[in-house]
């Protein structure tokens, strides 16, 4: 089993940032793909952005190409979200998920830690 486990969630102001974190344990293998995610009330689960443990390529949403940027730290088992100029509309629970394979869909992801809540004030 592998257990992910976010923090680093808050209430921030508009234009502020914030550093999430994402610490991993349990199975491990030799190459797998964190992924980053949202949801807003009443909206679906959206890919942030992703990194390949092994080499450390990435891949980011449109939406968020350019403010947020996505690291890991091997010796920690730890990714991070690295969240600049934030906006109101940033607001959701923020979710590190772990694939085999990677991608941009949730059904891709096989592991999910329970989040961790992202408020910016106006």
């Amino acid at each position: 089993q592998v257990q992910l486990v976010e923090s680093g969630g808050g209430l921030v102001q508009a234009g502020g940032s914030l550093r999430l974190s994402c610490a991993a344990s349990g199975r491990t293998f030799i190459d797998y793909v964190m992924g980053w995610f949202r949801q807003a009330p009443g909206k679906e689960r959206e890919f942030l952005g992703a990194i390949s443990w092994s080499a450390g390529n990435t891949d980011y949403a449109d939406s968020v190409k350019g403010r947020f940027t996505i690291s890991r730290d091997k010796a920690k088992n730890t990714v991070y979200l690295e969240m600049n100029s934030l906006k109101p509309e940033d607001t959701a629970v923020y979710y590190c998920a772990r694939s085999q394979f990677g991608g941009r869909g949730t059904e891709m992801y096989r592991y999910w830690g329970r989040g961790t809540q992202v408020t910016v004030s106006s």
